[in-house]
This record gives structure tokens, sequence and C-alpha cells, in this order.
């Protein structure tokens, strides 16, 4: 496994690779001068320069191989979440529709993903808000995220 880490506007990220595909994306830097963790891996670098040009206003999409773990229900809500474009939200309630479950669920899943921004759960929201997000800053980085790709929450830009 190797890692990255960028400075961004919503924090410190660190990228993970593992096998050639990115396994997860967690907030905080890890300590440049850990053994084996080969920051300068072309997967790692086309990653953070994606990540980089996404927080710049540049990408709307990201192009990574990408090997989230998790279960066969978790990994259906993580690919209906890297369908929303960016700019766009879906409801935590017309994903489980589709999904043939309950929000609930839905929402654990999203609490899970563990390459977030790049599997884009901050777009998934509550039916008469935003609901929550896991990772670091809660929903002031979801709002931040969301602010990034214009998006409006009941007619209000974020």
């Amino acid at each position: 496994m190797s890692c990255r880490s960028i400075h961004s506007p919503v924090g410190d990220i660190t990228v993970y690779e593992e096998d050639e595909k990115i396994i997860v994306l967690e907030w905080g830097r890890v300590p440049s001068d850990l053994p084996d963790m080969n920051p300068d891996h072309p997967l790692l670098i086309e990653a953070c320069g994606q990540l980089n040009d996404y927080f710049d206003g540049k990408r709307k999409e990201f192009d990574l191989p990408l090997a989230p773990e998790g279960t066969n229900f978790q990994k259906a809500v993580w690919k209906a979440m890297c369908e929303i474009p960016a700019g766009k939200t879906r409801t935590y309630g017309s994903v489980a529709k589709e999904l043939e479950s309950a929000a609930q669920p839905v929402g654990t899943a999203c609490g899970a993903n563990p390459i977030p921004i790049i599997i884009p759960c901050h777009r998934i929201v509550a039916q008469d808000g935003l609901g929550g997000f896991s990772g670091d800053g809660g929903v002031e980085t979801k709002k931040q995220l969301l602010r990034l790709e214009g998006v409006a929450i009941q007619g209000q830009l974020l």
C-alpha cells in the first residue's frame, strides 16, 4: 500500500493506493518519512493532481481506478453516488428507492464510504436539508464541497 498527502480547502487529505487502485481517502497527513509509503507512485500523483484540479474548479469528474472495500449493498450505494454529476444532488430516499431499500441504510453506506470526495457522498442529501457527513469537519465540509460545485439547497446557494 502507498499513500500521498495534499493540502486542500477542506484540510489535509491522504490518498491510499493498493494494487494500482485507490482504496481510501482520509483526512490528515501521513508523515513523509514513513518507510514503504511510496508517495511518488504514478497513480497517487494522478489522484492528487485530479483532486487539486477539482478543488481549483477545473475538474468535475474523477477518472481513477477505485477499489473501495465494503458490502455489496454499500458498493451499490457508492456506485449510485458516482453517477451523480457535480453540481447536482440526490436524496437518501431517492437512492433507497432505486436500490429497493430504506433511506437509513443508504445514509449508513454514505458514512462508510472509504473514498469521500472521489466517491461523492457529499452529493447525497436529506429530503429536508443536508443530512450528515462523516468526513473531517462534518456538515460544514459537506457544505464547502457542495458550494465548490455550485449546489443550491432549498433555493439557497450554500
